[in-house]
């Protein structure tokens, strides 16, 4: 069965495809909060970020095996490309 996850890794491990928030980005994004933190910011008074970078991951290697043929205008949204 097709099936969909929200981050790369599990399209590397076989899943189809995976689309989610981007986890070295999301890391950056926490490591900047901290050093504001440590700088005096009190952290009630930061903003909520949400995510701004997405990944979008498609495994050929899962679509060959499926059966699935994935259009090109797919293929060249992707970021990555396991084959």
């Amino acid at each position: 069965m097709p099936a969909i996850g929200a981050i790369r890794e599990f399209a590397a491990a076989g899943l189809l495809m995976s689309y989610g928030p981007s986890i070295p980005d999301s890391y950056r994004r926490g490591a900047a909060y901290v050093d504001r933190i440590l700088k005096g910011a009190k952290p009630a008074d930061l903003p909520v970020e949400q995510a701004t970078k997405f990944e979008f991951v498609l495994n050929l290697k899962t679509a060959k095996a499926l059966g699935l043929t994935i259009p090109p205008s797919l293929l060249l949204r992707a970021d990555q490309v396991i084959e």
